[in-house]
């Protein structure tokens, strides 16, 4: 007997589960495509995009794993309960929403690569490095064929009870998706690591802010100051920062009129600032250079009266 549209009516049920699998597919697969694009910059970096390699590429790679731990099993679960429903009604197979959910992935997956594609091309004949190039295109090409392959074959396969090709890309889909996690795991760091990267970031932010306000009061006072507590300043409110970890003082010592040094212990080793956070600027416009080794490290300053003046009282 042949099935016709009316015999597989659509529930808000269909809706939501054909709804949910489109919305995690699509989160799942511009996740992967961007942790992947971001291991490939961080493991072929290029000295023309520092940014890439930055705590912020670094970041971008942490959230694209944590979408991909959420939305890819979100997938897999709404598109098996979808399944099993079809197993049980075979009806549900025509179902319109069903029609326009594929059409539209097929579309996507084409036009993604398309997309993708051209925007790749512009960017290596803007000088991008041959082998970024290379790695990028093909992890666009193997995330969107394995969708289009999938929902391909799955539109062929018309009433078809054989889901073995189906069964198949979903098992490399996982192993492909697992794989790309830990990748970016073990380039990003594991989470104790990240959080030591990020108490050294503060460290670094608060020697910066103690140098403009050493900058500072000598241009108030024409003398460096003696320690650090003279800086506090009830009315502003400033007191100087302690080691976010250990709570406790950084090291301050003046060592000449006009030459000072600043010392904290990292946890972490930043002597590649392409790798880190950027160059730190403090209120004064003291660029400082806070690349480090792990441990116990001293930054000396030296104050060029000519670039900070004394301020007349």
């Amino acid at each position: 007997m042949e099935l016709t549209i009316e015999k597989a009516k659509m529930t808000p049920k269909d809706f939501f589960m054909y709804f949910g699998t489109a919305v995690s597919l699509y989160v799942s697969a511009g996740a992967l495509l961007a942790l992947l694009f971001s291991i490939i910059n961080t493991l072929l970096p290029d000295v023309l995009n520092p940014q890439y390699t930055s705590s912020w590429s670094m970041d971008g790679m942490r959230f694209s794993i944590s979408t991909l731990i959420v939305a890819f099993p979100l997938y897999i679960v709404l598109s098996w309960l979808i399944r099993k429903d079809i197993a049980k009604d075979i009806q549900k197979y025509q179902l319109s929403i069903r029609k326009w959910f594929v059409y539209l992935t097929l579309f996507i997956a084409g036009a993604t690569v398309a997309g993708d594609v051209i925007a790749l091309v512009n960017t290596y004949l803007g000088g991008e490095i041959p082998a970024r190039f290379i790695w990028k295109v093909l992890s666009v090409f193997v995330v969107a064929t394995v969708v289009f392959v999938y929902y391909f074959y799955d539109l062929r396969r018309a009433e078809s009870k054989d889901t073995k090709v189906n069964k198949t890309l979903i098992i490399i889909a996982s192993i492909g998706v697992v794989a790309a996690i830990v990748s970016g795991i073990v380039v990003a760091g594991s989470p104790s690591q990240a959080r030591a990267i990020r108490f050294d970031e503060q460290r670094v932010n608060d020697l910066s802010n103690i140098q403009s306000q050493v900058i500072q009061y000598y241009q108030y006072h024409a003398v460096l100051p003696g320690q650090l507590s003279v800086l506090t300043d009830t009315i502003s409110g400033y007191t100087a920062p302690l080691d976010p970890e250990t709570k406790n003082a950084y090291e301050y010592k003046m060592l000449a009129p006009l030459s000072f040094e600043l010392c904290a212990t990292f946890t972490q080793e930043n002597l590649d600032t392409t790798k880190t956070a950027p160059m730190y600027y403090d209120m004064g416009g003291m660029s400082g250079n806070f690349t480090h080794a792990a441990g116990r490290v001293c930054f000396e300053r030296v104050v060029d009266p000519k670039a900070y003046p004394v301020f007349k009282q």
